[in-house]
């Protein structure tokens, strides 16, 4: 591997501040990149993996906002542009999500998670969109999910943003490509995160760390395999990939049904 695939780049990872977005921001950081932004709601977690990737010789900043906001987009790609002059990478990976059943489910909710997730997605994605298309090109990745595909039990509203953001990704890759933005999606199968500690609780999630049958590689996915796929469609290495989604599921969608048992 290439250790340095991103060298000179300015990057800006959403959600950066805990699971999969953390690895992704550590990823790129030791594979070069010039300048990493950590952009989480939660101020400590931002800190903490700006910390983690500056005490490796790397340049971080940690952005805190509320990406449910415009505003709070339009101030995170701005800081971006104000302090480095361009960004060449987008991985728009924060989601918000609650668990409730469709006929219970509160309008709140609903227009919270769509907010976070989708709508965020398209506002970071055409600003960072504008910005690369006066530098000349660049990158957008965003973190859909396997829920994109089909029914997932009292996460309606988060299957919808995810199944959502596919769409936007592909739709904006077609219009982009002109102008030399790639854009592609990387959509995680369960995975040891944060998130799912926070939906199963630590005592399930102790048991699914040593066994999760339903994935054919019998195991939960690492924040480090998904942070890998971002690097991948974010390199050079994948410079005739757009509008992608990438699934990174353990073989869990392939395995329909067996007769045999």
């Amino acid at each position: 591997m290439n250790e340095k695939r991103f060298e000179d780049k300015i990057v800006l990872v959403t959600g950066g501040g805990s699971g999969i977005g953390r690895a992704t921001a550590l990823r790129f950081a030791n594979e070069g990149a010039a300048h990493v932004f950590v952009l989480d709601m939660r101020p400590e977690r931002a800190e903490k993996v700006a910390r983690e990737i500056s005490d490796s010789g790397s340049t971080a900043t940690p952005i805190v906002g509320n990406i449910s906001e415009t505003a709070e987009c339009d101030r995170a790609v701005q800081t971006v542009l104000d302090q480095a002059g361009r960004v060449d990478i987008l991985v728009s990976n924060a989601a918000a999500w609650t668990q409730e059943p469709f006929l219970e489910m509160k309008e709140e909710s609903w227009d919270r998670v769509l907010a976070v997730n989708l709508k965020a997605s398209f506002i970071l994605g055409q600003r960072a969109a504008r910005a690369m298309k006066d530098s000349g090109g660049g990158v957008i990745l965003y973190t859909a999910s396997i829920a994109a595909t089909g029914g997932c039990r009292h996460f309606i509203h988060y299957n919808v943003t995810k199944a959502g953001i596919v769409s936007l990704m592909q739709t904006m890759a077609l219009e982009l490509a002109p102008f030399g933005i790639r854009v592609n999606a990387v959509s995680p199968g369960p995975a040891d995160t944060q998130q799912s500690v926070d939906i199963c609780g630590e005592e399930m999630m102790d048991e699914f760390r040593e066994s999760f049958p339903s994935t054919p590689l019998n195991r939960l996915g690492l924040p480090e395999e998904m942070a890998a796929a971002f690097a991948f469609l974010a390199s050079d290495d994948a410079s005739y990939v757009t509008a992608h989604n990438l699934v990174v599921d353990g073989g869990l969608l392939a395995d329909v049904y067996s007769a045999l048992d």
